[in-house]
């Protein structure tokens, strides 16, 4: 697998740095190379936070690029800022429940989530929209084996918070793309 560079960004509070922290261990679990980059404002909710994560069977020599592989757009001032640096053929994730603006791009493979109409309706719990959307992005992506992901919610989700993985699990495997 060659290098595989991910931005997932969004407003602080959507579980960005969650998303790219879960697929930083699970890389790691399924005994490839990886590096996080988190990006986050001073406000706790409501500002901008993003995180770089590059996946690799070899050694990576920088986390640091001028393109990434795919994108994951969590509202629109994401799509706005990062679009243009995605790679021609990379994927696209747009968070359809709250970016209302359409990507520039036509050269790209894009999938629209529903985030928050399946994390409120099939899951029943609003807080996993980004357990939806980290799920689409392994199952359409060839970034790591999904069968980690256990491990890594197990990993991460210690103590109180493990009450949380029966639904985040379920969160992972609900999108279909249409």
């Amino acid at each position: 697998m060659a290098m595989q560079r991910i931005i997932v960004a969004g407003f602080g509070g959507q579980g960005v740095l969650l998303i790219g922290q879960l697929i930083a261990y699970s890389a790691m679990f399924d005994n490839k190379e990886v590096t996080w980059m988190p990006t986050y404002g001073p406000e706790m909710r409501g500002g901008t936070a993003n995180c770089t994560v590059c996946v690799s069977d070899k050694p990576i020599s920088s986390p640091v690029g001028a393109t990434c592989d795919i994108l994951v757009a969590m509202n629109g001032p994401s799509l706005e800022k990062f679009e243009p640096m995605l790679k021609p053929g990379g994927h696209l994730f747009i968070n359809s429940s709250s970016v209302t603006i359409a990507p520039k791009r036509d050269d790209v493979q894009v999938h629209y989530v529903d985030t928050l109409g399946i994390a409120a309706g099939e899951i029943g719990n609003e807080k996993t929209t980004n357990m939806v959307m980290l799920g689409a992005m392994l199952r359409t992506c060839d970034i790591v084996n999904i069968d980690i992901i256990d491990k890594t919610l197990a990993y991460v989700m210690k103590g109180e918070k493990a009450k949380f993985i029966p639904d985040n699990k379920r969160a992972i495997m609900a999108w279909k793309e249409e």
